[in-house]
């Protein structure tokens, strides 16, 4: 079977063709990861976030001063000063402990330091790099959420747990 002719390309369609191909990658890429850091008292607590319509929102409202309080011993929730967008949201999820949430029935941020059941209306946010036994702590804490370094950046946040 020949080959078939394939018309030969001039050096500028060549370049015109690897750069739309490149630029193509790069808005096909990933996006890059975002990170928020929680302040209670002296420690920091890094915290990784997915990207969705709900963690844009919720970084829209930053920086944040919380008072989270302890629910159901699962949990540490923070009331938000309005409910997020759930546009895209799963219909809910089953957290694990180290994961930040957003409660859209509430309209309320819940940190878990427990694995908890599947619960409707539960959207997550991201996880806690350490620190889940200053979260898991009993009592009620005043925390700071702004946005971070990423993580081994000279600024980047560190805490125990």
């Amino acid at each position: 079977m020949p080959v078939p002719k394939v018309p030969a390309m001039s050096r500028r369609d060549a370049l015109t063709a690897v750069a739309a191909l490149s630029l193509g990658a790069r808005m096909n890429a990933a996006p890059a990861m975002t990170f928020l850091q929680l302040q209670i008292g002296e420690h920091l607590i890094g915290i990784d976030l997915e990207s969705s319509p709900t963690t844009r929102d919720l970084l829209s409202l930053l920086p944040l001063s919380l008072a989270w309080e302890d629910y159901a011993a699962t949990e540490k929730i923070a009331y938000l000063p309005r409910k997020l967008v759930t546009t895209q949201a799963p219909s809910g999820v089953q957290p694990q402990a180290g994961d930040l949430a957003y409660y859209a029935p509430w309209g309320n941020l819940a940190l878990f330091h427990q694995d908890f059941r599947y619960s409707a209306g539960l959207i997550r946010l991201g996880r806690i790099r350490g620190g889940l036994t200053l979260v898991a702590r009993g009592g009620a804490f005043n925390g700071r959420l702004a946005l971070a370094s990423p993580p081994g950046t000279a600024s980047a946040g560190r805490s125990p747990g």
